[in-house]
């Protein structure tokens, strides 16, 4: 079965985890044979075509299912693709295109605040740090991460559901909050896997360490792993 298990818990490691550091290098090494990396078969979550429009689909994924927030962006993109083009349009035409996902007029207020943002104090240029991108409105760690990495091709580990359950089952780290996670991720994960990290952590968080009946049992990371206990 599988559990939470103190007893197990070792002295922390690098970021707080409950892993030494040769034991998150064995971890990420396995995941790296065991899941997919940057393939076309598993491409980011915000697939865009430049920062922009990734900026806007990761804020508009916020408490939305993937196939609700693909509509909402094919839907807006439709109307704009740049913030000076969206900022033409009618707070009302924006909420109305971009329903599917939720939260839609937050997130269409949202949207102009960063647009003009961009717009007027940047040149229409999504800045390429993380600094800049979580001082634009509605831009969070997760969003800044993941403009980072799937657009900029930084070598950054962005901590969404998955990543965030995963990272804290394992005992890659020890944090309540995905920022927390990510913060941690970023002193205890092999600078040698950071670059693919998220892919391989997502990929592993669908197939095997899924939310409510995770594979233990048959899991490649199980001998390491600080939730599992093994049947007796």
């Amino acid at each position: 079965m599988a559990a939470k298990t103190p007893g197990r818990r070792a002295a922390a490691g690098p970021g707080g985890s409950a892993l030494g550091a040769d034991e998150i290098d064995t971890v990420f090494r396995r995941l790296a044979d065991h899941m997919p990396g940057r393939t076309p078969t598993a491409k980011g979550p915000k697939d865009q075509p430049d920062p922009f429009r990734s900026l806007v689909s990761c804020l508009l994924s916020a408490q939305s299912r993937d196939v609700n927030t693909a509509a909402a962006t094919s839907a807006l993109f439709a109307l704009a693709t740049t913030p000076e083009a969206m900022l033409r349009l009618p707070e009302a035409e924006i909420a109305a295109a971009i329903r599917p996902c939720g939260l839609y007029n937050t997130k269409a207020r949202n949207i102009l605040r960063l647009c003009r943002t961009l717009v007027e104090d940047l040149g229409g240029t999504v800045p390429r740090s993380r600094e800049g991108l979580m001082a634009l409105p509605g831009i969070g760690r997760k969003c800044a991460d993941i403009v980072l990495s799937f657009t900029f091709d930084e070598d950054v580990i962005a901590v969404d559901t998955h990543v965030h359950r995963v990272a804290n089952r394992l005992g890659l780290t020890a944090a309540r909050g995905a920022d927390e996670t990510a913060r941690q991720l970023a002193l205890a994960a092999p600078t040698w896997a950071l670059r693919d990290g998220h892919f391989w952590l997502i990929q592993f968080g669908k197939a095997v360490c899924v939310a409510r009946r995770p594979k233990c049992e048959t899991c490649f990371l199980s001998d390491l792993c600080r939730y599992y206990v093994p049947t007796r």
